[in-house]
């Protein structure tokens, strides 16, 4: 497996590890594709009965990379929606993953992280995470991750998150749907030793199909999902290139203020 993730196996157990520490696990077009491949590798694996995804050092995945922001910024309206579109398929492959999945939410989570955060199955976060869907700071919209994290949280809650941008912390993310449990730090692995313990109780056709139930009741299916991804690339592709992104993801890099920003 490349470096920008790792993966490793107890048992029946598939344990998926955003590895970039140093970027505090943000995406860029490598980890996406590699992330993509893995997923898709473990989903046809009998010998996988669940997944855990989780970041290296103390983030979950602070959303996208700066270099990969500055790509967006400097490309076209068809390559942004080409590029979201690869980030739309990593989440509709993760959110219809065959089996189970945790995110072992070890620290913060911004834009994409909180994405992958929705899409998983069962979530534990640790105190003292951060979360944010900051993108209307950038004149953008959270488009590509909007699926999920409305379901995640419902659209009275993702509403406020969307427009206002502001930070909130796990006890906060628990209360709303994103978390189902926060716990101190040093709790994290029983908790999700816990969950790994009930999960390995199941028959996995059942869980499959218990899964797939409870996603099609609510509505959601991948092919609904896959009409979706298309207008939402197409919005933010438009968004990245109209004047207000520009100038929002310019004074993101340029780390100023946009012109729209109230002053303190």
């Amino acid at each position: 497996m490349a470096e920008s993730i790792l993966l490793e196996r107890q048992g029946a157990v598939a344990a998926v590890t955003l590895n970039r520490a140093q970027v505090h696990n943000a995406f860029d077009d490598t980890l996406i594709a590699e992330l993509t491949a893995a997923l898709q590798s473990l989903a046809t694996d009998s010998a996988v009965h669940a997944l855990v995804l989780t970041g290296a050092g103390t983030t979950f995945s602070a959303g996208a990379d700066l270099n990969w922001m500055r790509g967006m910024a400097q490309a076209s309206e068809s390559e942004n929606r080409d590029d979201a579109l690869r980030l739309a398929k990593l989440l509709r492959t993760l959110q219809f993953f065959p089996k189970p999945t945790i995110a072992r939410v070890n620290g913060s989570a911004y834009g994409g992280g909180v994405g992958l955060i929705a899409c998983c199955d069962i979530a534990i976060g640790v105190a003292g995470a951060k979360f944010s869907l900051s993108e209307v700071k950038l004149g953008l919209v959270p488009a590509i991750i909007a699926p999920y994290v409305v379901q995640a949280v419902g659209p009275r809650q993702a509403r406020r998150l969307f427009v206002s941008a502001e930070v909130f912390d796990a006890a906060e993310a628990a209360r709303i749907g994103l978390l189902h449990q926060c716990v101190a730090p040093e709790q994290l692995d029983a908790a999700i030793d816990r969950q790994l313990h009930f999960l390995a109780k199941g028959g996995p056709a059942a869980q499959h199909e218990a899964k797939q139930l409870a996603l099609r009741t609510a509505g959601m299916t991948l092919e609904a999902c896959e009409r979706i991804d298309v207008e939402n690339a197409e919005l933010i592709a438009r968004l990245r290139v109209s004047t207000e992104g520009q100038q929002g993801l310019s004074a993101f890099l340029d780390k100023r203020p946009p012109r729209w920003a109230a002053k303190d």
